[in-house]
């Protein structure tokens, strides 16, 4: 019996067993759970080393809890991270990995034995709440990949809740995507200072400039949460978990599993609970949020759960973690990171094709017209033309104490061979153990089969040429596996 046929048929008896096993603990003594998720932002908080702005107030949650600074999301774009994080599941296990993929006639339903975090929840006694930002009345995102009850949260906001009753609350904020945000102090364009793979291009400062605002604008909408919390009387028995969805909405950031792509800020502030000041350097998944937040709630974990505490005596530290990127919107890929010791190693399953191949969402950006625009004009240097490669190396391997901004790809270097095959044979054992769904082309009722994507510098139907690549794939890795590489 496989992993996956195993866990469906023990998953929902573990759960059940927990919950009554939960019964007795009186709701009063348990903490309430605040996570609060920003959109499209990468590590550029003052307490990350940012100092071009100013971000006191998760600054100080970084100062009073637990700063774990190796921290990486699951999946580099929205729906597949927020369908791994509200299930604890990577995206791919459970079968959420394309962006937006249960929006059509054909729909996508969770493994029976899989409950969601807010069930839980609920099941254990609490309110559960999802609110858009400071707007304490309007439902907060969701974008989950797959079909989820109607009635998956209580109400928005947490004042609805019976007296003493305790709260599990997600708060949404736009983050990256408020790009428009009016602050105090605002970054002026001429201080920027741009990853190297990026032109120093006024057009491109200037939208820098203004993400770098949106992250002054979330520390201010968290510090409005903290005031409330404080000002109900609740703060000291609120655990709080701050986290991003996935990093910066840019050319290399969002869709790709470079570190700009899916290296976050993780937070977790619980002044009873942890000491002050607390930092780590064990590698952490987003996904451990889920399980975490369940073990301070004292609520059993389901061993099925892919998530892992990372404190108490169930914690066990990550080897490694996997990011996953898959197809967004009309845009078919196939690419896996792995961070591992001091190292990122990325196979693109489609190295055929260009880094930016054409996606409606990403093409429509200014900063991604004017940096096609430069190319043509042959105004990119050497490293900032990697990003209009015509075609992509099937593996990439970056030391990222000597190349953080993994420019060097070391895949190819025969002093690296070692760490090459140890990484690659990383993400092969992780991809079977796991059941990585990606592996399987998508259901025809779930691809829409008259969108063309460029293969080769042509325009094929999608569905057919990604079919094809898959195949060609699973020969080339058998090939790398007899051949000993």
């Amino acid at each position: 019996m496989n992993r996956r046929s195993f866990l469906r048929t023990v998953g929902a008896g573990i759960v059940g067993i927990g919950i009554a096993e939960q019964a007795d603990t009186a709701p009063e003594t348990r903490p309430n759970i605040l996570w609060i998720v920003a959109e499209d932002m990468s590590c550029h908080f003052g307490y990350q080393g940012e100092n071009l702005i100013k971000t006191p107030h998760v600054d100080q949650l970084a100062a009073e809890g637990a700063n774990f600074r190796r921290a990486y999301i699951t999946a580099p774009v929205c729906s597949p991270s927020r369908s791994a994080m509200i299930s604890g599941m990577y995206q791919t296990s459970i079968g959420g990995h394309h962006h937006r993929s249960s929006r059509g006639t054909a729909k996508i339903y969770l493994p029976e034995h899989v409950k969601l975090i807010p069930q839980l929840f609920r099941e254990a006694g609490y309110y559960v709440c999802n609110v858009a930002g400071s707007n304490w009345d309007k439902q907060g995102k969701t974008d989950y990949n797959f079909v989820y009850p109607n009635d998956l949260y209580d109400h928005p906001d947490w004042n609805r809740r019976k007296r003493g009753q305790p709260f599990f609350a997600q708060i949404q904020l736009h983050g990256g995507k408020d790009r428009g945000a009016k602050v105090a102090n605002p970054v002026s364009p001429s201080d920027v200072t741009l990853p190297p793979y990026y032109p120093d291009d006024p057009l491109i400062r200037e939208d820098w400039a203004r993400y770098l605002n949106s992250v002054i604008h979330v520390d201010d909408q968290i510090g409005e949460t903290m005031a409330r919390l404080r000002n109900e009387g609740v703060e000291d028995n609120t655990v709080v978990v701050f986290i991003t969805d996935h990093g910066i909405s840019h050319a290399r950031g969002k869709q790709f599993c470079y570190e700009e792509g899916v290296h976050i800020p993780f937070l977790v502030w619980a002044p009873k609970q942890i000491p002050a000041g607390t930092v780590r350097d064990d590698l952490v998944a987003h996904i451990d949020m889920a399980a975490t937040s369940l073990y301070f709630a004292g609520i059993p974990i389901p061993e099925y759960m892919e998530s892992r505490p990372l404190f108490g005596p169930q914690a066990r530290p990550r080897d490694y973690v996997v990011s996953a990127r898959d197809r967004c919107d009309e845009t078919v890929d196939r690419i896996r990171g792995v961070r591992k010791g001091d190292h990122r190693y990325i196979r693109n399953f489609y190295p055929k094709r260009p880094y930016l191949q054409p996606c409606a969402y990403k093409d429509n950006k200014d900063i991604l017209k004017r940096i096609r625009e430069l190319h043509k004009k042959g105004k990119l240097n050497e490293v900032q033309e990697l990003l209009m490669a015509e075609s992509r190396p099937p593996e990439e391997l970056y030391d990222l104490r000597s190349d953080p901004y993994q420019i060097h790809n070391l895949a190819d270097n025969p002093a690296y061979k070692e760490t090459l095959v140890d990484l690659r044979t990383t993400l092969e054992t992780w991809i079977k153990e796991t059941d990585d769904q990606g592996q399987y082309p998508e259901p025809d009722a779930r691809y829409d089969s008259d969108m063309k994507v460029y293969v080769d510098g042509q325009k094929r139907n999608g569905r057919t040429a990604y079919a094809e690549e898959v195949e060609a794939n699973i020969r080339l890795m058998k090939q790398w596996q007899a051949e000993g590489k």
